[in-house]
């Protein structure tokens, strides 16, 4: 297929034309496929030596988790059957196995199963896999996006290999458009690619080969629709730009555009502008960031950023970082926004959170000291011998629930750490804490 039949309309994608079609062809994972690697071993493995060695592929979009399976499978002549856990049922895994088991039986074939996203599966879906990974029917190749440790059951888990697949850097990337570009799979050089363009898509791609791939494609198309002279259609960065068809693709996941977006965001929180603060949420829910990382940090600016001046904002953040774990996405964002909007406008203070800092430096500077008597466990034998507990007094059996005893270790008897601010709730817990303080001390 020659490189302007495959941009016209229904023709088979650019990147699945260029899928490698054996393990030298990959871009990057390199410490994943040196020789004597299990990769390695196993897709050059005729024999079926090693028929029982089950892999888990875990790493984000775009890095070669699919390729790898069927390469593995192709190379070493095994039958590849291939499932989604998205559509994928407990019947659809057992009749695998079975065919799996005929297919060995009967031809002396092995099988490589590759599982698309098995983090999806449940944990009934994922115990059918067992039987057919322990007595080696299938070899299991499980691509997943989440971490195994939390996603995977764990009798699957400790029979199979675990594999870290790493984002493709640029150097990466840079041979993946290229190849693109020259190979006869691909456009086959009816396009010429501007420097500036490439740099575009690799920034664009944020390590996902597979992206960088559709924005080469939809570029090329434009280029050759708007092309009428005789030279070859060049792609320029205008028209990158142009045929992504979601500028807020410039929302790069794992670069400098994910750290300023999400920073931009943090701050906006902060200084109480609920309209920059949805304007960043809007940007990274439209660029596909895990709602789950967005909620991870409300939850933390809840606590950093509001703290004591208002303390309905953290269970409103862990509230809404619950509620999306339960529903997901596109619903999700409303309680996202919520939580937002509450936290913007909230007053703030992160008076506790200089309050630990402060008492974590004074540890491990040394400035410990021992534990007062009185408050020293007493309920071990030979603890009485000792005087442990002697003295203390139950704040309880005192008048307003405050004893004055020494609580901190003599070499801090005089230090605060907490400071509260005169915004929101901490006004009035300033007042309380003077109050508190001064019965402590016996004042």
């Amino acid at each position: 297929m020659d490189g302007q039949a495959g941009l016209r309309s229904g023709a088979v994608p650019l990147a699945v034309r260029m899928r490698p079609t054996s393990l030298d062809e990959i871009a990057g994972q390199k410490h994943l496929l040196s020789p004597g690697s299990p990769l390695v071993a196993l897709s050059t493995d005729k024999s079926g030596e090693q028929g029982s060695a089950s892999i888990i592929l875990w790493g984000p979009p775009g890095t070669g988790k699919t390729t790898i399976a069927k390469t593995v499978a192709h190379t070493s002549g095994r039958k590849f059957v291939e499932l989604s856990a998205v559509t994928a049922g407990v019947r659809d895994v057992r009749q695998v196995m079975e065919e799996a088991l005929s297919a060995r039986d009967l031809y002396g074939l092995s099988t490589v199963l590759f599982l698309d996203e098995i983090h999806r599966f449940s944990k009934a879906q994922q115990d059918a896999l067992l039987p057919g990974v322990e007595n080696g029917w299938v070899i299991l190749v499980a691509a997943t996006t989440e971490n195994p440790s939390f996603s995977v059951i764990a009798p699957l888990l400790s029979r199979s290999l675990l594999l870290t697949l790493e984002a493709l850097n640029d150097d990466d990337l840079g041979i993946v458009i290229d190849r693109a570009v020259a190979d006869a799979r691909g456009l086959s050089d009816t396009v010429l690619l501007e420097p500036e363009a490439r740099a575009m898509i690799i920034r664009l791609a944020s390590g996902d080969a597979r992206r960088a791939l559709t924005a080469l494609e939809a570029a090329a198309l434009a280029a050759s629709t708007s092309n009428s002279g005789t030279d070859l259609p060049r792609i320029t960065a205008e028209l990158v730009a142009m045929a992504v068809d979601r500028a807020l693709l410039r929302y790069d996941r794992n670069g400098d555009e994910h750290y300023d977006v999400i920073s931009a965001f943090i701050k906006s929180v902060r200084g109480s502008d609920v309209d920059a603060s949805l304007h960043y949420l809007a940007r990274m829910i439209e660029a596909g960031e895990d709602p789950r990382f967005i909620a991870r940090r409300i939850m933390i600016s809840a606590a950093e950023d509001i703290g004591m001046a208002d303390p309905q904002a953290l269970p409103i953040a862990v509230a809404a970082a619950q509620g999306v774990a339960l529903i997901g996405m596109p619903e999700g964002r409303i309680l996202l926004a919520e939580a937002v909007v509450y936290l913007a406008t909230a007053p703030k203070s992160n008076a506790a959170y200089l309050a630990l800092d402060a008492a974590i430096a004074d540890v491990r500077a040394g400035k410990i000291g021992r534990v007062p008597v009185p408050l020293r466990d007493a309920h071990y034998p030979g603890a009485a011998r000792l005087g442990h507990g002697k003295g203390y007094k139950y704040s309880h059996d005192s008048e307003f629930g405050v004893a004055a005893q020494q609580y901190l270790p003599d070499e801090l008897q005089e230090t605060t750490y907490y400071h509260p601010t005169n915004n929101g709730n901490e006004r009035d817990v300033a007042a309380r804490l003077e109050k508190l303080r001064a019965i402590i001390r016996g004042e």
